[in-house]
């Protein structure tokens, strides 16, 4: 066969046939009767044999060195074609990730797409100074890139850069609510308590909802946020997990102050009260203490009435707590119920005051 039907009938160029010819890795090795070169059946089958090799992603080289000894070993080379190829679905996939985000940021033009591509390529820097001033440098502008500012946010390791990000996206409002709401679902747990940490420093009452949504989430981190979320929100059903959540001792210094507020501005004190005395009742003596301290923000009888029965606790760190709340007590608003800023230094006071004597000291006034 002359080389154009050889081209033809297998749909190698011409020009890749002499390519072949002239590095030695396939030639013609008979001639016509008018001396013209034509490919023999050993040389088709070569050239076929050059072709399954490099559609397995050898190069020339290498097809060369297979071909030159038919008992190579290919495990080896196999071995390295499988890495290349992981490299070349990696390299892909990224491009392909980037072109979603590009895409979801809604470009107009050629340049908002090219100004989407060079904010997610800074957001991708190696060093984290150089992430965080780029993150810094774009606070002051709303509707800026929020889709890749969102997603950079739910992959940031570095805490100082991760704050910016979600300072960022609070100046943003609302418009990456809904996608921190869906990674809250994420079976990453780093990238849902990312989503936790955004949804809270947004801190609207649609970003608090959506947080608030994942009460009762396996994740104790994700659960603890949003019964703290549903408190803010001013959900009075959130009452016995918020007091659950102070003698467990996570989030127990959020979740009793979101107790007084709920207390001062939706009404239940004595709801509040009763709840903290019912787990006070059979809690270790670490747990009675935070749940007397949370009686510093409830104002009424109720509270004074419970601070003076836990005054009595047999556990020395307890009774200190609630007697120094009491003395703290007249320290009221124009209703005559203590304030709850009051209530918030007394607090304070409690604790130090808890953290005092000795084990054998006096209990002091």
């Amino acid at each position: 066969m002359l080389i154009g039907e050889v081209s033809a009938r297998t749909g190698i160029s011409t020009r890749m046939l002499r390519h072949y010819d002239t590095i030695g890795l396939v030639r013609p090795g008979g001639r016509t009767g008018g001396g013209y070169r034509q490919y023999v059946p050993s040389d088709l089958r070569r050239l076929f044999h050059v072709e399954g090799l490099r559609s397995l992603g050898l190069s020339l080289p290498e097809v060369a060195t297979v071909l030159a000894d038919l008992e190579f070993d290919p495990a080896p080379m196999v071995e390295r074609l499988v890495e290349r190829t992981r490299e070349r679905l990696a390299r892909e996939e990224e491009l392909l990730q980037l072109l979603t985000r590009v895409r979801s940021s809604g470009p107009a033009a050629w340049s908002e797409a090219l100004s989407t591509v060079a904010l997610l390529r800074g957001l991708e820097a190696d060093d984290p100074s150089a992430r965080q001033r780029l993150v810094l440098a774009l606070t002051g502008e709303t509707g800026t890139g929020v889709g890749p500012l969102t997603e950079a946010a739910l992959r940031e390791p570095e805490p100082n850069v991760a704050g910016a990000l979600y300072w960022s996206l609070a100046r943003q409002g609302d418009d990456a609510v809904d996608e921190l709401a869906q990674a809250l679902t994420s079976t990453d747990a780093d990238r849902r308590r990312r989503a936790v940490a955004a949804l809270a420093k947004i801190a609207s009452p649609r970003a608090l909802t959506a947080l608030a949504a994942a009460a009762g989430h396996p994740d104790p981190f994700v659960d603890a946020r949003a019964t703290l979320a549903r408190g803010a929100l001013g959900d009075v059903d959130a009452v016995p997990a918020l007091v659950a959540l102070v003698a467990d001792g996570r989030d127990d210094v959020e979740a009793a102050d979101v107790l007084g507020r709920l207390a001062v501005q939706h009404g239940p004190a004595a709801g509040v009260v009763r709840a903290i005395g019912a787990a006070a009742a059979d809690a270790p003596a670490e747990a009675r203490r935070r749940l007397t301290g949370a009686l510093a923000e409830i104002p009424g009888p109720e509270a004074d009435d419970a601070l003076t029965v836990l005054a009595a606790d047999p556990a020395r760190a307890v009774a200190l707590t609630a007697t120094a709340l009491l003395r703290a007590r007249p320290a009221s608003g124009p209703d005559g119920l203590p304030t709850v800023s009051a209530a918030r230094q007394a607090r304070s006071s409690a604790r130090a005051r808890a953290r005092g004597p000795g084990p054998a000291g006096p209990l002091r006034g």
